[in-house]
């Protein structure tokens, strides 16, 4: 029996990283040996096991062949003569591939060492296209080493098109496109995962609400980029800038969907895109099962980005409006998530990246003010419970038309 540290904690140690876990292959044993050394059995499909001691993840290694369309097609071999090259052989990426012995020397059989200072991510082998799941992944990758310089070898982008196009991209379930989206909008350069997506000609069929973007003009006064496609790139990326909360992220990300159902006759102006967006997220999110609270975002930035961009120039009840039907006196830390993905919107256009975003300060002023206002206990217990909530409006109302009056000159992205 031999183990070998494998994988990530082998990638981004080369990389000079933070290696945050460790997984282990062994090779030259079968489970009932590693169950008599103490080791606890945890995986299902294939035998992981945890060490007694360190109760990091070790594998027994293994091969793997294709049976079936999709991910859940595979037959898997595991036995004492598999070898270490075979296992590493099975693996997505060549910077994937590549193992550590006890002494710290590396084992490197498909160039994966070289891969990483090329800044390269490209696949293994023709196996790779055994698995629709690692479309995702690479593109996932691809966001999170892109400001280190990564890019997709145009080969494995080849293959990953081959692969869209013989249905293996329409074979994944959407619990698992969730899973690898989520992840990808938490990497430092979201926007590249759907980049890559694109250029793997899968976003189409992935998300085809976001492929009928581009190619989708805009007013070239508000949006120099124009193509809405690239607009909402520009804006998952800028929202990166702002926050690193996934769900501010996919909020902005879908924030214009409605854009790509306007009628060619009526462009560059998208009248109503607001409300098509959000009947867009709403599908989106129930194909895809996203939690609730990515869902509400994304709904409440979709319906309600206009307003915010016109804040300096709303009256005081269509303030008041915006911030009781955004629930923001109830629910203050997302009405903040709103305002950083109205924000991205504003910011992600090209020339306006570092340009001020005054709408959002004042909102929260807005919101401050009205949240301030409460009832002296003598008042409140002198009204019926309608008349409480009437008063309380009266107040917040007279506090925002003061505000209002101190508000500096509007800019309308």
């Amino acid at each position: 029996m031999k183990t070998y540290l494998v994988g990530g904690a082998v990638r981004d140690a080369l990389l000079g990283r933070e290696v945050k876990e460790r997984d282990w292959v062994v090779v030259g044993a079968d489970p009932d040996g590693l169950i008599a050394k103490g080791y606890r059995r945890v995986g299902r499909e294939f035998p992981v096991f945890l060490h007694p001691t360190s109760h990091e993840e070790y594998a027994l290694a293994r091969t793997e062949r294709k049976t079936g369309p999709g991910y859940h097609g595979f037959e898997t071999r595991f036995s004492p003569d598999v070898t270490l090259e075979e296992d590493l052989g099975r693996r997505d990426l060549t910077i994937n591939a590549i193992a550590e012995d006890s002494d710290g020397t590396l084992i490197d059989p498909y160039g994966g060492a070289a891969d990483l200072a090329a800044r390269t991510l490209r696949h293994v082998s023709p196996a790779f296209a055994e698995d629709p799941v690692r479309i995702l992944r690479v593109a996932r990758f691809a966001a999170r080493y892109a400001p280190l310089g990564f890019h997709v070898a145009p080969e494995t982008l080849a293959l990953m098109r081959a692969m869209v196009a013989a249905g293996e991209a329409a074979a994944l379930v959407p619990e698992r496109v969730w899973q690898e989206t989520v992840k990808a909008l938490a990497e430092p350069a979201p926007e590249v995962y759907i980049k890559v997506l694109r250029e793997a000609e899968a976003l189409s069929v992935i998300f085809p609400e976001l492929e009928r973007l581009w190619g989708v003009p805009q007013p070239a006064h508000w949006h120099p980029e124009i193509d809405t496609g690239v607009h909402v790139l520009l804006v998952l990326e800028a929202a990166a800038a702002l926050s690193s909360e996934a769900r501010v992220r996919f909020a902005a990300l879908t924030h214009d969907l409605g854009k790509g159902e306007t009628p060619a006759s009526e462009w560059p102006k998208h009248t109503g895109h607001e409300e098509r967006s959000v009947t867009l997220v709403e599908a989106l999110a129930e194909r895809l099962k996203i939690p609730t609270e990515f869902r509400e975002l994304a709904v409440l930035v979709a319906r309600f980005h206009g307003l915010c961009h016109r804040a300096l120039e709303l009256r005081p009840g269509t303030l008041l409006d915006l911030i009781e039907r955004a629930d923001a006196l109830r629910r203050p830390a997302r009405f903040e998530e709103f305002l950083l993905a109205c924000e991205a919107d504003a910011r992600g256009r090209t020339g306006f990246a570092t340009r001020p975003y005054p709408q959002g300060e004042f909102l929260r002023a807005a919101h401050r003010a009205a949240q301030a206002i409460a009832l002296p206990a003598a008042e409140r217990d002198s009204l019926a419970g309608a008349e409480i909530g009437t008063r309380l409006r009266t107040l917040r109302l007279a506090a925002l038309t003061a505000l209002c009056a101190t508000r500096p000159a509007k800019e309308t992205p």
